[in-house]
């Protein structure tokens, strides 16, 4: 008679977890590896509302795959800190080179300020957003990807951190803080003129990066670090290359010295608010597919 196969009895075990030996890294499946085709599919929600029932409340983008439950607070530390970093290290390099006869030169300021926004994004961008700029906020509320309700709160950590670390430059590299304040080289038109689209240039590459599924978001600290950079070496020598008005704001109340000061908060925001919308204007639609992709080589074929 044939042996009687043996048949396995089922063993209840507990699902791998993350950090198990054998399971995933990370459990869920990660929203930005899936083709465009696939996310049209996924059950939405508006992300990032205007209105917020509550001040730490998160937000989801997709209904299966909820957003971390970062606090408030954490949030306003992480932009706080972002921001104290940013306004040391983008002023620092001005005053440098105004104390060393020139050795920062146009491209080392506008390095300082590039790579600054760059690392800065790059460390806290999934904490808080990395925001850093109260134009970059007010704009993305104006356009529903912010909760109005946590407006006050950023600009206040915003503003705090550009006013201590311009008087930690201030008490690090005295008398020379004049160097690090924005004032315009050039008539207040030009430099209105100037600020408004610089801001634009900048939004409209962190509306791309930061919304739009479609967009590299891996690389957003490197574009928008190279659009900051970019920015300044177009427009630092005629208006100082703000874009930010608590990149003016913070050095001027170190400094003492509110010359136009107006230009650096109004210009901003507007060209923020315009360059945010003109993206969002432009962009594809949900309900439109990926193009197909071109095989691009150096070499002739």
């Amino acid at each position: 008679m044939p042996e009687a196969e043996e048949v396995a009895t089922p063993v209840a075990t507990a699902p791998n977890t993350p950090g198990t030996p054998g399971g995933p890294l990370f459990s869920g499946l990660r929203v930005d590896s899936l083709s465009y085709s696939d996310r049209k599919i996924m059950p939405k929600c508006k992300c990032l509302p205007v209105t917020a029932p509550t001040w730490g409340q998160s937000h989801t983008c997709f209904l299966d795959f909820p957003a971390p439950d970062v606090s408030l607070t954490r949030k306003l530390g992480a932009e706080f800190v972002g921001t104290f970093i940013l306004i040391f290290m983008a002023t620092a390099g001005p005053i440098v080179n105004q104390k060393y006869n020139n050795a920062e030169t146009l491209i080392g300021n506008a390095a300082c300020a590039g790579l600054a926004v760059m690392i800065i994004i790059l460390s806290t961008g999934h904490i808080s957003g990395a925001h850093l700029n109260p134009s970059l906020t007010i704009a993305f509320a104006a356009l529903r990807h912010f909760p109005w309700v946590q407006v006050p709160a950023y600009i206040a950590a915003q503003v705090s951190a550009s006013i201590c670390a311009s008087f930690a430059l201030k008490g690090v590299f005295h008398p020379f803080m004049s160097g690090g304040v924005t004032v315009p080289s050039v008539s207040v038109g030009q430099a209105f003129a100037l600020e408004f689209f610089i801001t634009f240039n900048l939004l409209f590459v962190v509306t791309a990066v930061a919304t739009d599924t479609r967009a590299v978001g891996e690389l957003a600290g490197i574009a928008v670090g190279a659009t900051v950079m970019l920015n300044i070496l177009v427009a630092g020598p005629s208006s100082g290359g703000s874009m930010n008005p608590v990149r003016t704001l913070g050095p001027a109340v170190a400094a003492g010295n509110y010359k136009h000061i107006w230009i650096y908060l109004v210009a901003p925001t507007l060209g923020a608010i315009c360059g945010a919308g003109t993206y969002t204007a432009v962009k594809l639609r949900e309900d439109e597919v990926d193009p197909p992709r071109q095989v691009r080589s150096f070499r002739h074929r």
